[in-house]
């Protein structure tokens, strides 16, 4: 188990060598630990790669004992994105209910920590972080895809059920897979609820906790060996007890 006493230092990369231990940490957890590829991947050097990168805010948590990084989330704000062209999981989702909003919004990715910090105070840490990190940019709305390992949608039929019965979106901020993936595969009523939530990755059941919502459809993403869903996060309908979670205000 991680050491609870361990220091980290979470800030935004700010230099290449920064950048590029940000990338080899995603190497590590995407490709050689979950089988995950992509066109620019660098698997000589042992650095998971795309065309986004140079647009995006890096936050990376590394231990100030060893100064190894061991935690990244990858950050995109509206008005980045327009640098870019688009965002990131707009290839796969249709984020037009989202672009319409007028409100500020920051696209999350590549969350990973290294697997010896799972479980720990790591992820506590850079969700603060990344809460300081919308307060200072104004941000309304978070959004992201987040995975389930593997790709038949069958198997993980009751976890996907589970989100679009009981977590869908609103309709002012439900936005649609582009490539549509049905994800209420059983029925509510014959839905295994524990079962799900146990095969239901970590990170999105963060998500809920805070209140987040997922969009209509998951996304089979063959080139990551993944099944996607859209989580989103709307501050405005945020309770007193879920901003606590996310601000990691651990005060009641």
């Amino acid at each position: 188990m991680p050491d609870p006493n361990t220091r980290f230092t979470v800030k935004l990369a700010e230099t290449p060598a920064e950048l590029r231990a940000a990338q080899a940490l995603r190497y590590d957890v995407f490709v050689r630990e979950l089988g995950a590829g992509g066109a620019m991947v660098d698997h000589e050097a042992g650095l998971e790669i795309d065309r986004f990168d140079p647009f995006f805010d890096h936050l990376v948590a590394i231990d100030d004992a060893t100064g190894v990084t061991i935690g990244v989330y990858r950050l995109l704000r509206d008005d980045q994105a327009r640098a870019a062209g688009q965002f990131y999981s707009e290839d796969e989702y249709d984020l037009s209910v989202l672009r319409a909003s007028g409100r500020r919004l920051l696209e999350l990715g590549r969350s990973c920590l290294h697997a010896e910090y799972r479980g720990g105070v790591a992820m506590f840490h850079i969700w603060q972080a990344l809460s300081r990190y919308v307060d200072d940019h104004g941000i309304d709305v978070l959004f992201g895809v987040a995975s389930f390992h593997g790709t038949d949608a069958q198997a993980l039929a009751g976890p996907l059920a589970l989100l679009h019965h009981r977590h869908l979106a609103p309709p002012d901020i439900r936005v649609r897979s582009r490539v549509f993936q049905p994800m209420d595969l059983v029925a509510e009523a014959q839905l295994d609820r524990r079962r799900a939530m146990i095969q239901t990755p970590a990170l999105i059941k963060a998500y809920l906790r805070m209140g987040g919502f997922v969009g209509e459809g998951a996304y089979i993403d063959h080139s990551f060996n993944t099944t996607d869903v859209c989580l989103i996060l709307d501050t405005a309908r945020m309770n007193p007890r879920q901003r606590r979670i996310y601000s990691g205000d651990t005060e009641t």
